[in-house]
Order: C-alpha cells, then sequence, then structure tokens
C-alpha cells in the first residue's frame, strides 16, 4: 500500500493541529507550519501526478478494512491532477498573504491549512458520506477565512453570514440525498454505489433519481451555478486577496464533484438513473454565463468583476462537462486548470492595485494612479487577454477546445452563442476596467508595493502561456483523464476487487489481532 496517497490529507492536518496547539505559546509557528506544508506538498502532488499518468489507480484502505466496509481513498488521473493544482493555488496565495497584514495573524495559518485538509480530502476520497465529512471541514474553514485580514466591515459580515446559511442549507440537503441513496442502496462507497446503481430495484429507482437529483443541487450550490451564484460576488469580492485567491479552487469543487459522481454512480450504465444530470447541466450552465456576463458588465469594482467573471468560467467549464461525451470533458479540464489559475493572479492583482489607489481602491473611478504602471498594465494585459479567451493565451485555446467538441452536439448554437457573447462582454468591461485604471487615473500612488506581492501575482499567470506551450501534453493528460472517467470499471475493479487483507497480517507479535 503507498502511503504518499494519504500524505496530502495528513500533512496540513499535522500542520494544522500543531499550530493551533501552540498558538498561544508561538503565533509566528503557525506561519512556518503554514509555509512549511505548502511547501513539501507541492512536490508530493507532483509525483502523484506523474504516478496517475501511469493509469494506475493507487487505493488506500484506511485501517487494512476492505471496501465497501471500510474507508478508502483514490487517487486516478483526475484526483492527482486536482491535488496539484489545489497546491498551487495554495502557495501562490499563501506567498501573497506573507507580504500582507496577514502574515503576523495566526489564526489565519491555521484556518489555510484546515481548508486545504477539507480541499484534498474532498479529491481523494472514494466515499459520498466522507465527501460530506470533507465538505464540511473545507467549508468551516472558509467561513473563518472570509472573515480574515483588515477592512472586515459590515459589508463582508453581511456577505459571509449570506455564505454561511446558504452553505448550511446546501449540507443540509446532501444529508438528506445521502440517506436516501443509502436507504436504497445500502452502501456509501462509491465504487459500490456505481455496482448498485446499475442493477436497482425497479420499486426503488424514483428514490434513486431523487437522491441524484439531490446531489446535483448540493454541488451546483457548491460550484456557483444558476440559479445558486448569488452568494459567490459578495463573498468573494469582499474576503481579503489571499483567501479569495485560495477560494479559486472552491468553486472547483463542486465541478469535480458532479464529474466524479455522475461518471461513475450516475453515469451510462446506472440503468434508470443514468444520465439524470444530462437534462439540467448544460442549460443551466449556459445561463450562468449570459447572466454572470451581465454582471461583468454592471460590476462597478475591480474585485466584483473578477469575481462574476469567476460566475461566467464556472458557467464555461460546466458547458463543457454538461456535453457528456469526451471531446467535451477533456477540453472542460483543460479549461479548469486555465481559469483557476488566472483567477488567484486577477485576485492578487486587483489587491496590488487597489493598496496603490489609497481610498479609491478598486473602484473603476479616475482617481489615484496606480505604481509601477508598465508592469502591473502589462500584467493585467495579459490576465484580461487570457481570462477574455481571446489568442494566443491558453483562455482562447481552453474555449476552442469547448466550442470545437460542440460541432456536432444538438445545443452547437446556444453553446456557442453563450459562450461567445459571454467572451464578448468580458472584453467590454475588461477593456473599461483598464482604461479607468490605467489611463484616465492620475497623481501620485499612496503606495509602492514591494516585489514579492507582484512575484505571487506573477506566479499564476506564468501559467497561462505555459499551458499553451505544453498544450500537448496537458491535452494528452486531460484526454486520459476523461478515458478514466467515462469507463469506469477500472475505478470499480481497483476498489471493490483488492483481496482482503488476512488475519495474520494485521496479527501482533504475541499472535493477538
Amino acid at each position: 500500500m503507498n502511503h504518499l496517497v494519504i500524505a496530502p490529507i495528513l500533512l496540513p492536518l499535522l500542520c494544522g493541529a500543531l499550530s493551533l496547539l501552540f498558538v498561544r505559546r508561538l503565533e509566528a509557528l503557525a506561519r512556518v507550519l503554514n509555509l512549511a506544508g505548502c511547501i513539501l506538498l507541492l512536490p508530493i502532488t507532483l509525483w502523484m501526478l506523474l504516478d496517475a499518468g501511469t493509469d494506475h489507480y493507487r487505493v488506500y484502505a484506511l485501517g487494512g478494512w476492505p471496501a465497501p466496509f471500510g474507508i478508502v481513498l483514490v487517487a486516478d488521473r483526475l484526483s492527482a491532477l486536482m491535488l496539484a493544482l489545489t497546491s498551487l493555488v495554495a502557495l501562490c496565495s499563501l506567498l501573497y498573504a506573507l507580504a500582507g497584514e496577514l502574515r503576523a495573524n495566526p489564526y489565519f495559518h491555521i484556518l489555510f491549512q484546515f481548508q486545504i485538509l477539507g480541499l484534498n480530502g474532498a479529491f481523494l476520497t472514494g466515499d459520498l458520506f466522507n465527501l460530506f465529512v470533507f465538505f464540511e471541514i473545507l467549508l468551516i474553514a472558509s467561513y473563518g477565512l472570509l472573515l480574515q485580514g483588515e477592512g472586515a466591515g459590515a459589508a463582508r459580515t453581511r456577505a459571509t453570514l449570506h455564505y454561511v446559511v446558504l452553505n448550511l442549507a446546501g449540507s443540509a440537503l446532501f444529508l438528506i440525498a445521502v440517506g436516501v441513496i443509502y436507504g436504497v442502496t445500502g452502501t456509501l462507497n462509491m465504487a459500490d454505489l456505481a455496482r448498485q446503481a446499475a442493477q436497482p430495484n425497479p420499486a426503488n429507482a424514483s428514490l434513486l433519481q431523487a437522491g441524484a437529483l439531490l446531489l446535483l443541487v448540493v454541488f451546483m450550490l457548491k460550484a456557483a451555478l444558476l440559479p445558486l451564484y448569488f452568494w459567490l460576488p459578495a463573498a468573494y469580492s469582499t474576503a481579503a486577496a489571499p483567501v479569495a485567491a485560495l477560494f479559486a479552487i472552491m468553486t472547483k469543487v463542486g465541478v469535480y464533484s458532479i464529474l466524479r459522481i455522475f461518471t461513475l454512480i450516475f453515469g451510462a450504465g446506472a440503468g434508470a438513473a443514468a444520465g439524470v444530470a444530462e437534462p439540467w447541466l448544460l442549460p443551466m450552465a449556459l445561463l450562468t454565463v449570459a447572466l454572470g456576463a451581465i454582471g461583468v458588465l454592471a460590476a462597478t469594482s475591480l474585485r466584483l468583476l473578477v469575481s462574476y467573471l469567476v460566475i461566467v468560467s464556472v458557467g464555461t467549464l460546466l458547458a463543457g462537462v454538461g456535453l457528456f461525451t469526451a471531446a467535451g470533458i477533456s477540453a472542460a479540464l483543460y479549461y479548469l486548470l486555465h481559469t483557476t489559475m488566472i483567477t488567484v493572479c486577477l485576485y492578487l492583482l486587483a489587491d496590488v492595485i487597489a493598496r496603490q489607489r489609497g481610498s479609491n481602491a478598486d473602484t473603476l473611478t479616475a482617481g489615484t494612479a496606480v505604481g509601477r504602471p508598465v508592469l502591473t498594465g502589462a500584467m493585467f494585459f495579459l490576465a484580461a487577454i487570457a481570462v477574455a479567451g481571446m489568442p494566443p493565451l491558453s483562455g482562447f485555446l481552453g474555449k476552442l477546445l469547448i466550442l470545437e467538441a460542440a460541432v456536432d452536439h444538438r445545443s452547437m448554437p446556444w453553446l456557442w452563442g453563450a459562450l461567445l457573447g459571454g467572451g464578448l462582454l468580458g472584453i467590454i468591461a475588461l477593456g473599461r476596467a483598464g482604461s479607468v485604471l490605467f489611463w484616465t487615473s492620475a497623481g501620485r500612488p499612496v503606495l509602492t508595493l514591494p516585489a514579492l506581492p507582484l512575484a505571487a501575482a506573477m506566479l499564476p499567470l506564468a501559467a497561462s502561456p505555459l499551458l499553451v506551450l505544453f498544450a500537448h501534453p496537458v491535452q494528452e493528460y486531460t484526454t486520459a483523464a476523461t478515458a478514466q472517467l467515462l469507463l469506469p470499471q477500472g475505478y470499480i475493479d481497483a476498489v471493490l476487487d483488492r483481496p482482503a487483507p488476512s488475519l495474520m497480517e494485521h496479527a501482533s507479535p504475541e499472535g493477538m489481532p
């Protein structure tokens, strides 16, 4: 059994727990452990990414109990990809935080590690109930993170309250869905659920469909899909920049869950529950793109604009997933890498700009000029090109792949219209924002930031040209990951057909079990 599979969960758990234990005596220890944990996590997840490229399923049975009786963690191509992406996002966000007021906040560093714990656990778990558990861990950590940082006034408190209430409702629905599915199938192991769903009792088919649709609603809420995205703009735009940057991966947990559950459990072989998400996912995704683009156009601040761009990107991403074809899902995975890293860059860059403009902050009104206008302006220009989907950066290639995947689909006119129209509105809004911030503003900047914040914002921006430069191997990987998703028998066999450990394997030297 390869114990590195559990390392992305144990490492942040250990760092967070040690920080919490000594927070009152050694406040600086939380900062050291947070940084050390993020640095160590990166090579571990990159190794798992390379290992998953061999098409092996790494199954870790906690306590040696075989599935479906015990808890299992499963690393395949998709989960390894999400783990590596999470570690990159976390490191960029933390580097920026270390240059600001959150550097000396021990509770930020503790919550940061528990947030990573919840994210990594959600990507690795092979059990539906433990998916709920890890959702709760990352959500509880996010409640605290939203309130961290200076300027936590009425707007941030109100946004956090709305965020908490909506997610508590989502958690209740999640538990109801889990209860319904367990009552019908008698199991919550995902691989075992896939087998049970393929041989349903006709009398329980409607209940199984209802449980699947409840899960879809929960994951749509987590992903911020219409009509459940209204919490996101206020929450993300008022959060501290490193927190908002880390949250760029949060909506992707909902996307990951939709991909995992509705290909593995409720995929083509699920009998009466097969394809239960297909009639809903694509229309909701396209409407999300349309309304999100209107929000982008109406935004009055740069951070609010970026938050609506997140909504547009989620709609675009799930439009590719909603095709439920190999080409569509593969294109969506490539776009997921692009949009996550560019979102991190934009949130950090928006804070860089806001801190230099004093009372004008990031409002889209003429005011104090930005320091280092050439460097900052060039970064904004490149990020705007990437997020709007213009050539030659990765946003263009990601959208092109999704558009190409929809050519033979019956919804092709709607998908092309939504994505191209949303991109056009995004270009208009970003062009207006850039003109206000870098052309019409004048006067001496309030603050010129040191090199570390700018470097932290440059790191995720560099991912865009790299995704273009290495587009072929990245696309090969996403294509192979899609093949694993759409042919889930390998996952099922890897989890359920492992031999159970013998009694002697778990015996003590004295022969006692």
